[in-house]
């Protein structure tokens, strides 16, 4: 994988756009991201990144940033050419392109001396196969003749130019079979009868094809769902982002085993250590002892519940290299007004985020967790896996959970969320699946208003949308939510989001954000929707009002009801935020 680069890409975009198995357009060329067992070996421009927490979930030793090298000595992230099938804008031909005698980027026809142009169109499935379109297939509705397709037929591919509409895109043959277009071909049936999923990974190279039962979709090569990525990532918190720590973590292989400790301090020549003393190295070092010895629960929900509880209490900055910084705010009157009771600064904050696999056809979620593929071959499974860490700001905000809980324990409320709930469980239904988790009127209501602050601060901040994102805490111990920096580039180190605090606009700034969702352009049909957004997952909720670029986004902007914050016009009480008498609102549902 050395010699020359045929393009590049951001370093973060190799974890949520470009990863592996993903198809890049490098001028008029198409090609696939390479497995990680056929990426390069460390190298003096590559860096390793840890996570403690994550770490133990994802079963990896450490976490690597792509490589960004232009040594030919170390190469760089590798590449194959896909899709294989291309065609000549000269003499139309349509085959892969060994066919034409390409050996080189660019791939040109032999005989034309004309750049190929990659196929249009692929074959994905729902395990995470991918493949070439079956022209041969399509074209003689689901014959095989014996022998390579190719070479046995003179497959042409012609564009008449009309338009873009794929009935003016024609496949015919030398054999003299009718010609066909592309219409149709992109149904979700469309290739029901006509050709079987391959059980192809040829972001793996040479590995077995896998037998699978799923029916392939044909898909256009650069449409989103072709490749979707799932990330996991996590907050560093106390005490794994303590200075200390990451002091114990360079040295780790030297006092993983020592059996003393002061010793082996002693002989690093970390016992007189400036910033830290002997005491505090050897507390830390066993902590990661207890740690590595599985006495610590990793689980998802204990690492949110973890993060939650940092995010609660004060982490003052201290001398040394310090990732997590979190200062509180007082505020009694948006305690009292909008029962925000707490609001911390965080001034300071690390997450990384982890490429753990990918899905084709849908976005991952719970209800499909045995079709994520693979990032590399079963034999050559690598102790670790590429990550970005991302050094910004943000917010914490939590909502009073005594005022939370009696409001969401009201009938009207509840009813509000059931089709959501219901949509939620009929998606894991389909997959045979228990759902793993109730969609509550809490998450949703907080999740809405986590949007609707996030899209008044890209107002206010200079921070665009994107450039933001949530991270919630929502369960019957939990009711708050983070706001924060998105970015990996300079965007996010500008101050403008606690700034958003410190500058005393916080509550005008949440009644604004409020009072811009109680009305959307796309009202009444907006606010009066039974179901919208994917499979069935919002009420009010659209893109002229609270959704948000996916990339901010913890749910795939689902999960959301703006109804929730500021009621509606038959039940105005309904919205947590609906009326700063609370009183009022008692007594409009002791009524009903």
């Amino acid at each position: 994988m050395k010699g020359k680069p045929i393009g590049g890409v951001r370093r973060a975009q190799l974890i949520t756009t470009y990863g592996v198995g993903s198809l890049i357009a490098v001028g008029s060329e198409s090609f696939m991201v390479a497995g990680l067992d056929r990426w390069p070996e460390l190298g003096p421009f590559d860096q390793t990144v840890h996570e403690r927490r994550l770490e133990k979930e994802l079963g990896v030793e450490c976490f690597r940033l792509p490589p960004a090298s232009e040594s030919a000595k170390y190469g760089d992230i590798p590449v194959i050419r896909f899709p294989e099938v291309q065609s000549c804008p000269g003499c139309n031909r349509l085959a892969k392109a060994r066919f034409f005698g390409a050996s080189r980027s660019p791939a040109k026809c032999k005989e034309c001396d004309r750049e190929l142009v990659p196929s249009r169109f692929v074959v994905c499935c729902a395990e995470g196969h991918i493949d070439d379109f079956p022209y041969f297939r399509w074209l003689h509705k689901g014959g095989n003749p014996t022998g390579n397709d190719s070479q046995r037929h003179d497959l042409r591919l012609k564009a008449t130019g009309r338009s873009a509409s794929l009935g003016d895109i024609e496949i015919s043959c030398s054999c003299g079979v009718r010609p066909v277009t592309m219409e149709g071909a992109l149904r979700k049936a469309a290739l029901k009868g006509i050709s079987d999923c391959t059980g192809r990974r040829p972001w793996l190279g040479d590995v077995p094809t896998e037998d699978c039962e799923q029916l392939p979709r044909a898909m256009q090569r650069g449409a989103s769902g072709v490749w979707f990525s799932d990330v996991r990532s996590a907050l560093s918190i106390p005490p794994w982002s303590e200075g200390v720590q990451k002091l114990v973590e360079r040295h780790w292989r030297s006092l993983k085993k020592a059996p003393d400790l002061r010793d082996r301090l002693e002989e690093l020549e970390l016992d007189d250590h400036r910033l830290y003393s002997v005491e505090e190295i050897i507390q830390a070092v066993e902590r990661r002892r207890q740690d590595d010895a599985g006495h610590t629960d990793d689980s998802e929900a204990t690492l949110k519940l973890d993060e939650y509880q940092a995010l609660t209490r004060t982490t003052e900055e201290r001398p040394g290299k310090q990732d997590f910084v979190c200062v509180p705010w007082p505020d009694d009157d948006i305690a009292a007004e909008l029962a925000i009771d707490k609001v911390m600064r965080v001034k300071r904050l690390r997450e990384v985020r982890v490429l753990k696999g990918f899905t084709r056809l849908a976005a991952p979620s719970s209800a499909n967790l045995d079709q994520r593929a693979q990032l590399y071959s079963t034999e050559n499974r690598p102790d670790w896996l590429p990550a970005i860490e991302v050094i910004g700001e943000g917010v914490f905000l939590r909502l009073d959970p005594d005022r939370v809980a009696e409001w969401e324990s009201h009938p009207d409320v509840q009813a509000r969320v059931a089709p959501i709930d219901r949509a939620y469980r009929e998606r894991f239904a389909r997959f045979g699946l228990v759902p793993d988790r109730d969609i509550t009127p809490r998450l949703v209501m907080i999740h809405t208003l986590a949007h609707s602050i996030i899209n008044e601060w890209s107002l206010d901040s200079g921070y665009p949308a994107a450039s933001l994102r949530e991270r919630l805490y929502v369960s019957d111990k939990m009711s708050g939510f983070l706001v924060y920096t998105a970015t990996s580039d300079s965007a996010g180190s500008l101050g403008g989001i606690v700034a958003q605090v410190e500058s005393g606009r916080l509550a005008a700034s949440v009644r604004s954000a409020l009072q811009r969702v109680s009305w959307c352009s796309a009202d009444p049909l907006c606010m009066e929707a039974q179901t919208s957004g994917t499979d069935n997952l919002n009420r009010a909720a659209c893109h002229s009002c609270v959704l948000l670029p996916e990339t901010s986004c913890e749910e795939f902007n689902t999960l959301l009801d703006r109804a929730l914050l500021a009621g509606t016009s038959e039940v105005p009480a309904l919205g947590f935020f609906s009326s700063s008498d609370a009183r009022a609102a008692e007594e409009h549902f002791a009524q009903r």
